[in-house]
């Protein structure tokens, strides 16, 4: 009953989806068209047709998106229907091949799964026994380039006599050896099983004679490899996803999965859905308009029966501090004036270190956030780095900060002489810097240890001199310090790819900006700059269990969607990045473009600035080359100036911005 009702809900499209049962199926569901809906009811009129739930397989990539499929083809059906029904992630699927036929690969049934922490653990052993304690090759990112290259489906060669190869041969083999598998290994040996014992792949295709996949866009080499080896001769496989939202290719999606569809299986009947339940027209058609500009993509045209709606603002800025006050201020005017919830408003950047500037701009206005996908700037690892430094230098006795900063980067102290120093500040009741100050606990120590604390303390001292003086400038201190630890080679090692580096490398720029804006505005030091931060933090515990303004990436966005977005900092450089670009990616930083743009409901507005600071100094941007593909007939095209000089709705909004400059120059 609950099917029948659910399949005439849909419109014909989503109908023909959902009843479309035997056979190739590639639904491309455009964004906001009802795939989840489609899935669920397309599984659950299986069930209604008598299909045994015992021969269904849904995938989906997270646990949360499984549990969500499970309980709404149960809510579809009579009593326990889809008990039998099968949905799972692609690694646990692998897990329950793998106990059927991993010892025919040299393991044990009862394998354990190596989760990341792990590995990294056993990589440092292996890497210590092969190049000593003074490693050059850092064990999370040994554990970065094996993932890589088994996720593209090209596992380290076994023939190269380079270092990272022969760790890699080494982790493969100690991993054997205690019967383990990592994460990567899951879907790698699980082809393999099936690969080379038919008898096994033919059990599992008779088991799962309906396969469904979800999100399909973000498969990878091995996931295709996978479900090709588990489709049977009937090939009843249907997936559901949209190229134009493949936005993953740096963590291995193919978007050829689902462009070269046909060539994988046979005669697929392909369904487009391109009635969108979510936005107004104009900004689907501005949406329609950038995407049509990349090459080698299913063509479809997203629309809405919800009107036209209002114009796309497309607004320039002098600089962001201008923009994070006019965003702000607009934000208000939603919320007081027009009645929107803050709930109701989502600020989309591209990079992390976007949000910074918007942080302190809420905070400040004392407008509750949230931000999704991510931490709060000033929690973010490489700013708790740098600030550890900051912290000590006005006050050795902070331990934690102490323990953090002679650590990062490493300083030949090693973790054997911290247990000993920190075991000795509690026997004697000092903090670990009297201990590494103590004669006592000196003498105990080899002279190389002895020296190493000497080098160290002498270092912080030089800093603190300068940092405890009221007059200094102590962002370019910072800029200095970062110089001369290396911190930039620091984040080389430990980060997982270049991008996080990149990512990582943008924070700390922008929070010595904040430092520079700070000094330029305020008398009161390095201390009143911490102890801004410190209160900062403070107002962010007391928000209200996750309520109020949605600070999200694009990334991050994906799957959600808001009433009112102001996407900001549309410039080149940022949006398309400059290392997609550089990489040859711009046709993904176009589809990310587009899935911002499809996450707006009702009113978008898309920012840019004229010039943005960097370690102080104002460097001028451009607007995104992608503003070029824009349909003018979408758009309002002002500027902040222009802005300014339209009369003000009411007497809060006339003086609102004025206030909002005063309280931010205070």
């Amino acid at each position: 009953m609950f099917v029948k009702e659910g399949l005439l809900a849909l419109n014909p499209p989503q109908r023909a989806a959902a009843e479309q049962v035997y056979g190739a199926v590639l639904i491309l569901a455009g964004a906001g068209t009802g795939k989840t809906r489609v899935v669920t009811t397309r599984v659950a009129h299986m069930l209604y047709n008598e299909i045994p739930g015992s021969q269904i397989l849904a995938v989906t990539f997270t646990n949360k998106a499984a549990n969500e499929m499970r309980e709404r083809v149960s809510d579809m059906v009579e009593g326990d229907m889809a008990e039998d029904v099968t949905v799972c992630t692609f690694h646990s699927l692998c897990v329950r091949i793998l106990r059927s036929c991993i010892e025919r690969l040299g393991y044990k049934k009862s394998f354990s799964i190596y989760t990341q922490s792990d590995q990294i653990g056993l990589l440092k052993r292996i890497i210590v026994r092969k190049i000593g304690k003074d490693e050059s090759m850092d064990a999370k990112l040994a554990n970065m380039l094996i993932s890589q290259a088994k996720n593209m489906g090209r596992p380290i060669s076994e023939s190269d006599d380079s270092l990272i190869s022969e760790i890699y041969r080494t982790y493969q083999a100690e991993l054997k050896q205690l019967n383990a598998v990592d994460f990567d290994d899951l879907l790698i040996l699980a082809v393999k099983g099936l690969k080379e014992n038919p008898d096994i792949q033919h059990e599992w295709q008779r088991r799962f004679r309906f396969i469904t996949v979800d999100e399909f866009q973000d498969t990878n080499h091995l996931q295709m490899e996978l479900l090709r080896l588990l489709v049977g001769p009937d090939q009843n496989i249907c997936v559901v996803g949209d190229d134009d939202q493949s936005i993953y290719g740096w963590r291995g999606a193919e978007i050829s999965n689902i462009l070269d569809f046909e060539r994988f299986f046979k005669n697929p009947k392909i369904i487009k859905l391109e009635e969108n339940y979510r936005s107004t027209n104009r900004i689907l058609r501005l949406a329609n308009g950038v995407i049509r500009h990349n090459m080698g993509r299913r063509e479809k045209t997203l629309w809405s029966s919800l009107g036209d709606g209002e114009k796309i603002r497309l607004v320039a800025m002098p600089d962001a501090e201008t923009e994070a006050e006019w965003v702000i201020s607009e934000i208000l005017e939603c919320h007081r004036i027009n009645g929107r919830r803050y709930e109701d408003i989502a600020i989309l950047f591209r990079m992390n270190s976007q949000s910074r500037l918007m942080e302190e701009t809420l905070r400040e206005a004392e407008i509750p956030y949230k931000l999704i996908g991510g931490q709060s700037f000033f929690e973010r690892r490489e700013i708790k780095d740098v600030l550890a430094y900051l912290y000590l230098f006005l006050n050795h006795e902070d331990d934690v900060s102490l323990l953090r900063v002679i650590a990062t980067p490493p300083r030949g102290i090693g973790q054997g002489t911290i247990a000993l120093a920190t075991q000795f500040s509690i026997d004697h009741k000092v903090s670990v810097w009297e201990t590494i100050n103590d004669g006592r606990f000196l003498a105990a120590l080899t002279s190389r240890a002895q020296k190493a604390i000497e080098n160290f303390t002498d270092f912080i001292n030089k800093y603190a001199d300068v940092a405890n003086t009221d007059s200094a400038n102590y962002a370019s201190m910072t800029q200095e310090l970062l110089k001369e630890i290396d911190y930039d080679e620091f984040l080389k090692k430990n980060c997982k790819s270049p991008e996080e580096v990149d990512n990582r490398r943008r924070n700390v720029a922008e929070l010595i900006e904040s430092m520079h804006s700070h000094v330029a505005k305020s008398k009161r030091g390095l201390r009143g700059f911490l102890d801004s931060v410190a209160l900062d933090q403070d107002k962010e515990d007391d928000d209200d269990g996750g309520q109020g303004i949605s600070l999200i990436t694009m990334h991050a966005s994906k799957g959600l969607e808001f009433p009112v977005c102001f996407m900001i900092g549309v410039e080149d450089g940022i949006m398309p990045h400059s290392r997609s670009v550089d990489e040859g990616n711009r046709d993904e930083e176009r589809r990310l473009f587009y899935v911002a743009i499809t996450r707006a409901k009702q009113d978008l507005t898309i920012t840019w600035c004229h010039s943005r600071r960097r370690y102080g100094d104002k460097l001028p941007c451009q607007p995104s080359s992608f503003f070029r593909e824009l349909d003018k007939e979408e758009l309002i095209e002002t500027d902040h100036k222009t802005l300014e000089a339209v009369p003000a709705k009411d007497d809060f909004a006339s003086d609102y911005f004025e206030q909002m400059k005063e309280m931010l120059s205070s």
